[in-house]
Formats: C-alpha cells, structure tokens, sequence
C-alpha cells in the first residue's frame, strides 16, 4: 500500500434545512475515520427526490451559517448553479481532477441511502472513485436488508480497518454506528408550516436565518 494520505470526506444532501442530524453524522463519521476534512455540498437538482422547497442560494447559506466555528466542516459550493441533476459521481470526478488520484475521497452516506445506492447513476463507479462510509443506528442489520447486486459489492469491498482509508484512494465499504437522532428536514418544514417551533432541531443561527427570511412557510415567531 502507498504510504499514508488523510483522506477527506464527502457530504452531499439537499439539506432543505440541514438540522442536527446532519451535522452530527459528519461529526462522529469524520472523527470515527481520521478525516481531515468533510465538504458538505447542497445539491442544486437532486436526481433522486422531488425539487427542494428553498433554492440552492439559501440552502447554501444555511450550510454555511451551520458549518461556522467548526474546522472540520467545508461548505462547498460546487453544485447549486447547475440546472441539470447533480449525479454523485460527476462530482467525485470534479474532485478528483482536482485532488489527484492518490488522495483518499470517502463519500459519506446514511444507511437508507445506502440501500438505495444501486439505483444511483453509474453507481458502481463511486467506488473508483471514493470509499463510502455508511452511518447507521446501533442495532441495525443493513445486510439483511440488500438485495444483489448491492450486496455482492457490499461483501466484497466491506473493511473495518480504518488505516486501510489512508493507503487507498477509494474502493472500501465501511459501517459505523452513531448517536440515533431522529430528525428530519421534512420534520422541521412541517413545524414551521404548522408554526410550531424547530427549535432544538437545528442550530438557532440557521432558524434565526429562517425566520429573517420566512422560508418554509412560517406563520409565527418562536
């Protein structure tokens, strides 16, 4: 194996708003891994999901109100001035031709989007191109939930050794467990449509954003 780079993390979303949960699974994944690094990328058309309610400006912004203070966390810009849908693996090619082939890319995903993952555009590329990270809640038995050809790709890239992340510039599948928080950007649309209070669900810069610019439909002040 080449000798030891840090590799950087990947975390791309619609983030419509990124809440707590986000930011902790970048958090514990990125400390469970030695990133050094995690660029947090709003998407501008998701491929997958119906269109965001906020434009990617505002998305953007909120990303970056929720990343300040932490020097981990890298907003990064690149997709929300597209107009057409924002494949992962365009991205990581951006990436790389900016990086190099040698510098270890791990693109992070929660279990859910993972067992979606053989639906993604040219899916079995990303591996090429990255190593992906899959967070999960304790307890949960994401193989039983695969079917092929996922699971033959999961079986056979799986690795639990995170020092194998530095040596390899993609590739690897790893899991890890991390604090369940059940929340949800749609959880948080619904408080404020319904004008009840988000709070302690995101940070209070980005509801203070929120309110300044009354997005999501919300009726009253908390």
């Amino acid at each position: 194996m080449k000798s030891g780079l840090n590799p950087v993390g990947i975390f791309g979303g619609t983030f419509d708003p990124i809440h707590f949960g986000h930011l902790r699974l970048a958090q514990e994944v990125a400390e469970h891994c030695g990133l050094e690094a995690v660029h947090i990328i709003p998407a501008g058309k998701p491929p997958h999901r119906n269109e965001p309610v906020c434009d990617p400006a505002l998305r953007m912004e909120m990303v970056r109100i929720a990343s300040t203070g932490n020097p981990l966390f890298f907003p990064d810009d690149r997709e929300i001035a597209k107009k057409t849908p924002c494949y992962s693996v365009e991205t990581l090619e951006e990436l790389r031709k900016e990086w190099g082939n040698d510098k270890p890319v791990c693109l992070m995903v929660g279990a859910d989007a993972f067992l979606g993952l053989a639906s993604w555009h040219e899916w079995r590329r990303l591996f090429d191109l990255a190593h992906v990270l899959v967070a999960q809640r304790p307890g949960f038995d994401i193989e039983s939930r695969m079917t092929d050809p996922l699971r033959s790709e999961y079986r056979s890239r799986l690795s639990g050794d995170r020092e194998k992340l530095r040596h390899l510039p993609s590739g690897l599948i790893m899991t890890m467990e991390i604090t369940p928080l059940d929340i949800s950007s749609s959880m948080i649309r619904d408080c404020l449509e319904k004008g009840h209070s988000p709070r302690y669900l995101l940070p209070e810069e980005v509801l203070v954003y929120i309110r300044k610019h009354g997005l999501y439909q919300e009726k009253n002040g908390f």
